[in-house]
């Protein structure tokens, strides 16, 4: 395939899973698992510090040293207080989800203020993007409505291309597969020679 068509192959001694620093990859994988558990070890911290909490207010309904089974009512009432907590919590869970279902409107939010869910492109689907415009091009090459969506595509690609992101993605490209492309057909030699530039710079910091 031509280079002029933007594709970048991935030299077969290099793969994604096999850079970076092993020791990297483990201890971001460490970090990962404690991520995870975060919210289930937070909860368990929040019910433990609300039952401690609210437990001085009611302790002297259990402080007759009675048992029921066998266990202290102490224990027993800890384990209320703990329960109701936790019950509370999946109430206002289900409250938030099936009465009101302010989650939408939460993801809405997040996808408005998302830059690449709205005005900016991924520097990856960029690349695919150009590629499906190049095709298009020549395929309706007289056809002048396309023609200008075209050229539309291109003044949005050209204008991802000069933010930071972009600049990054392409050094990191060069770094992982060693490799001066994905060639980009649509700019100019001088806005070319501005992002080697660019991602030069972002190297050597």
């Amino acid at each position: 395939m031509s280079p002029h068509y933007g594709i970048v192959m991935v030299s077969s001694d290099t793969s994604a899973s096999d850079s970076g620093s092993p020791f990297k990859k483990w201890f971001m994988r460490q970090y990962w698992r404690v991520q995870q558990s975060q919210t289930i070890i937070s909860m368990a911290f929040w019910v433990t510090t609300l039952t401690l909490l609210i437990w001085p207010y009611v302790r002297w309904r259990f402080e007759n040293d009675s048992t029921i089974g066998g266990i202290s009512t102490t224990y027993l009432g800890l384990i209320a207080i703990g329960t109701t907590v936790i019950v509370l919590v999946l109430v206002v869970g289900v409250v938030y989800d099936v009465t009101f279902g302010l989650w939408r409107e939460h993801m809405t939010i997040i996808g408005e203020r998302n830059p690449f869910q709205t005005y900016q492109i991924s520097p990856n689907f960029a690349i695919i993007l150009l590629q499906t415009n190049l095709i298009l091009r020549k395929l309706a090459d007289d056809d002048e409505e396309i023609k200008r969506h075209c050229d539309f595509v291109d003044r949005w690609f050209r204008w991802n291309v000069d933010t930071e992101i972009f600049a990054r993605a392409m050094a990191g490209w060069e770094n992982i597969m060693n490799d001066d492309d994905p060639y980009l057909p649509n700019l100019s030699d001088e806005e070319r020679a501005k992002l080697a530039q660019t991602v030069k710079d972002l190297s050597q910091h």
